[in-house]
């Protein structure tokens, strides 16, 4: 494998380690699960093969961070970590897909549409480091699904409290607009993490219109019974989708670590047997918080449902 990188190194904000960008795998940036022996998808059909092995979500963001199977994103996002933002030209950045991160057994999930690229492109978490985050980040604590009101970088203490995010796309795309291709050759890393996190989940909340589009198509190969049309998103959508129907004969049974918590209902087969809660919510880009279409209390709301939906007494 052929690792990207460049020939200085600059100093972690958190850690003070240096590091080139964009990052090698396995050399001690923060939440990096990949080492030189992570498998690298190239194309479509590697995604859809290494998406599809029965491993963790350690193995999954592993192999997720070094994921090169579309080339004009690989180009894009290395592109910006090797030239920098002015205001971040002393900083190393990530410049590689960006895992999913947060409860390992979630109850609510936030999927996203893709990181920024002076944001999660720059810290190796997506939502992190940039004014989408902050807003985003601010909801999650208010309604008791953060333990910070914000994050800056990976490694900062910051800490979802049965909360996942992910993103439907992982690596950043030029003017924050990915091509079809692109969405559905991602789609096999969204696939697989909610195969991954499903049993647990309650509650997923999609931040705009392509993260409602994706995930709704995710969900329905993942067997949930999705309304044809496929339901219109708006601030504040709500659909209830029917668990999925069991196999007709199946004789799985779960690995340990998707283990549900105590109380809860789950399918022998690892798959929830509670209807799954699809909530709407304006992305919280700058487009829509400085023009006012989004606000505070709109995000809010819709994060507050989210977390009294998912977790009970959680919201204080």
């Amino acid at each position: 494998m052929t690792e990207p990188g460049s020939s200085s190194s600059l100093t972690h904000p958190v850690t003070g380690l240096a590091f080139p960008s964009p990052v090698p795998p396995g050399t001690g940036w923060p939440g990096d699960r990949a080492s030189a022996d992570t498998p690298v998808a190239a194309s479509a059909v590697d995604v859809r093969r290494l998406a599809g092995r029965d491993g963790d979500l350690a193995e999954l963001d592993a192999a997720v961070s070094l994921c090169r199977a579309c080339p004009r994103l690989v180009d894009w996002r290395e592109k910006v970590a090797r030239q920098k933002r002015l205001s971040f030209v002393e900083e190393p950045y990530w410049g590689r897909p960006i895992p999913g991160w947060g409860s390992t057994h979630p109850r609510v999930l936030v999927v996203g549409l893709a990181p920024a690229a002076h944001g999660g492109n720059r810290t190796g978490r997506i939502f992190t480091g940039d004014r989408s985050g902050d807003w985003l980040f601010g909801a999650l604590k208010r309604a008791g699904l953060a333990q910070l009101p914000g994050s800056e970088h990976a490694g900062d203490g910051q800490r979802l409290l049965g909360t996942r995010i992910v993103a439907a796309v992982r690596c950043a795309p030029p003017d924050n607009r990915p091509s079809p291709s692109e969405r559905d050759t991602c789609a096999g890393w969204l696939d697989a993490e909610l195969r991954l996190v499903l049993p647990t989940v309650r509650v997923v909340v999609c931040l705009g219109l392509f993260a409602w589009d994706a995930t709704l198509r995710a969900l329905a190969r993942t067997g949930f019974v999705v309304p044809r049309p496929r339901p219109t998103f708006g601030h504040g959508a709500r659909v209830d989708l029917a668990p999925p129907r069991p196999p007709p004969t199946s004789g799985h049974v779960p690995r340990a670590d998707l283990a549900p918590r105590a109380g809860e209902t789950v399918r022998p087969y690892g798959l929830p047997a509670d209807p799954l809660v699809v909530l709407g919510c304006y992305h919280p880009s700058q487009q829509n918080t400085f023009t006012g279409r989004l606000t505070a209390r709109m995000l809010d709301q819709v994060v507050g449902e989210a977390a009294r939906l998912g977790l009970p007494g959680a919201t204080r």
